[in-house]
């Protein structure tokens, strides 16, 4: 099958149903069968309203044709209570299709966050390069519309379903046999109404599935470059800074000009896809309101048929064809709502492989200090970077990571941090007390308390603490901010991110302190001040480091190599 196709409707189907039980499986499958049923009970009293109103509707009409003044002010109550009735059964139908909406994306959101972040996917997902674009609209966007547009469907085919059973016996035993005779042969059909209006809904149908097909891929393209386009504005406004120093504003306006084009273009063929589909609807919806009474109109005028006899038949046909027609009614949403799904079941899929290609790489156990046993690190397309290698970290331990751009490094580094899953091998890791700082530190949006304590909760340190790390880092200007919120990474420069990531390390007090080029925005004598702070008040904490700088090789016992070789990086190790 090819890449762009959909799948076949049963395989969808199995595939969807394995996003929507789960959730009336769960823990909290009492309260969402409670709010289902209620839901379904709610829909099933208005069809059964209908059916009342449905009778009313003869009566009433019979009462004006026969000029009836008491049976007609006895229907102005009747339809009093059926409407407050129809009203009541409205609101809190609304009510609770909301609330059930509501606690199932919750519920949903929750799953595919614990999916996406747990085992570390997320950074799986990008490292792999796979095609699940945009994880933040999927969960934010997607998961919403995939639970308004199953509870809002289901429940339209349901009220279809119940009210095609209401009403057909209304219409079969209302409309009567339809005599026709053929030659010489008389032909009766009972019910006839009831054929026609099967007739018309499945020519509707027809047309509107080889009309609006175009739709579901349509929306699916939408989606994804609505996404693309808003993801593109975020970046311009993360890295404002670099932008404005390149002087990049023409560049990225072309950019995002490129983009927005490519929304304009495939919202303009989704526009002529539904107009198309729209054209079919409103023709099929128009001549629905006139169709029962020229089909019954004979029987009026030459039978037995009254005038409210007549109008029951045209609004059982119109509720029968309504229910026979919703394939066409809600075909748009059926297109959006299979877009929705199948990008969300895309999105499970990629998690799940990212989980296997977890499995299937290197084998991470825990341990009581990071270490590498046989281990060959490739890269996601298989191409080996560092050659098999044995690698222990002890506590206490001062080691600097060396070598040319491309030799591995980073990935090394990756791989004692237990998140790459490339290679061959087995790998240790402790459980805790493990920290490591990045050359650029990851500064949640939030008060300066939380973001000197991460990954610490708020609250873990106290004031005196957090007033020392910020002084002893070099860092006092900070200190009457510590309840400021604001978003750090642009409030602060490079240098001072880097010197709040060494506060960090001295308040969370690691065991293994791993460190990516974390000195590169300072100058020698703020670096040697901040490793020689590491040293004195971590002194049985090992150290890890990745640098160029050779003034810091002094602070390392360790000095571990990495030279390009024919199967990938050679590692060889001297005392520094």
């Amino acid at each position: 099958m090819p890449a762009n196709a959909a799948p076949p409707i049963p395989h969808f189907a199995r595939r969807v149903w394995g996003l929507i039980a789960p959730y009336f499986r769960s823990q909290v499958r009492w309260a969402a069968i409670a709010m289902l049923t209620g839901v379904v009970a709610l829909n099933l009293i208005t069809v059964w309203v209908d059916v009342l109103l449905n009778d009313f509707q003869r009566d009433f009409f019979n009462a004006l044709e026969s000029r009836d003044e008491t049976a007609f002010r006895e229907q102005l109550w009747r339809f009093g209570g059926l409407a407050f009735a129809f009203i009541l059964v409205a609101v809190y139908k609304f009510h609770l299709t909301q609330l059930l909406e509501l606690r199932w994306r919750t519920w949903l959101t929750q799953r595919f966050l614990d999916g996406w972040l747990s085992h570390r996917a997320y950074y799986a997902l990008e490292l792999a390069g796979t095609p699940t674009d945009n994880p933040d609209q999927r969960m934010a966007e997607d998961i919403r519309l995939f639970t308004e547009y199953t509870v809002s469907l289901s429940m339209g085919l349901l009220n279809a379903l119940v009210t095609l059973a209401s009403f057909v016996t209304i219409l079969w035993t209302v409309s009567g046999p339809l005599s026709v005779t053929l030659g010489s042969t008389e032909i009766s059909i009972p019910g006839y109404m009831v054929w026609v209006a099967l007739g018309y809904a499945l020519l509707g149908s027809w047309l509107s599935h080889r009309i609006g097909k175009p739709l579901i891929g349509l929306n699916v393209a939408q989606q994804r470059l609505e996404a693309d386009f808003r993801y593109g504005l975020i970046r311009v406004r993360e890295h404002a800074e670099s932008i404005a120093l390149f002087r990049g504003e023409a560049s990225e306006t072309s950019g995002l000009l490129h983009r927005f084009r490519e929304v304009v273009a495939n919202y303009w063929a989704l526009v002529k896809a539904q107009k198309r589909l729209i054209w079919t609807q409103s023709l099929y919806a128009q001549l629905a309101v006139i169709f029962p009474f020229v089909v019954a109109a004979p029987r009026y005028f030459h039978g037995p048929l009254k005038l409210g006899d007549l109008m029951q038949i045209a609004n059982a046909f119109g509720q029968v064809q309504s229910a026979l027609s919703w394939f066409v009614n809600a075909y748009a949403n059926l297109a959006s709502w299979r877009a929705t799904a199948e990008r969300l079941l895309t999105f499970e899929d990629a998690i799940a492989q990212s989980r296997l290609v977890a499995q299937q790489g290197l084998r991470s156990t825990p341990g009581d200090m990071p270490a590498l046993h046989d281990v060959r690190l490739d890269t996601p397309g298989g191409h080996p970077i560092v050659a098999r290698t044995r690698l222990e970290i002890r506590i206490g331990d001062r080691v600097l990571l060396s070598g040319p751009s491309g030799s591995g490094k980073s990935t090394l580094f990756r791989v004692l941090a237990g998140i790459w899953p490339y290679g061959e091998g087995r790998t240790e890791h402790p459980r805790h007390g493990v920290l490591f700082l990045p050359q650029r530190p990851y500064l949640p949006h939030g008060s300066l308390r939380a973001c000197v304590s991460y990954p610490a909760a708020d609250g873990d340190f106290d004031d005196p603490q957090l007033r020392l790390a910020l002084q002893d880092c070099r860092l006092p200007q900070l200190i009457p901010r510590l309840d400021e919120v604001a978003t750090w990474d642009r409030q602060l420069s490079p240098g001072e991110q880097q010197r709040l990531a060494f506060a960090r390390a001295l308040l969370n007090a690691p065991t293994w302190l791993f460190l990516d080029e974390a000195t590169a925005s300072l100058d020698e004598a703020t670096g040697s001040a901040l490793y020689a702070l590491l040293i004195e008040r971590l002194p049985h904490s090992a150290v890890v480091s990745i640098a160029h700088d050779a003034y810091l090789s002094r602070f390392h016992s360790r000095h571990i190599r990495l030279s390009p070789g024919e199967h990938g990086a050679i590692l060889t190790e001297s005392v520094a």
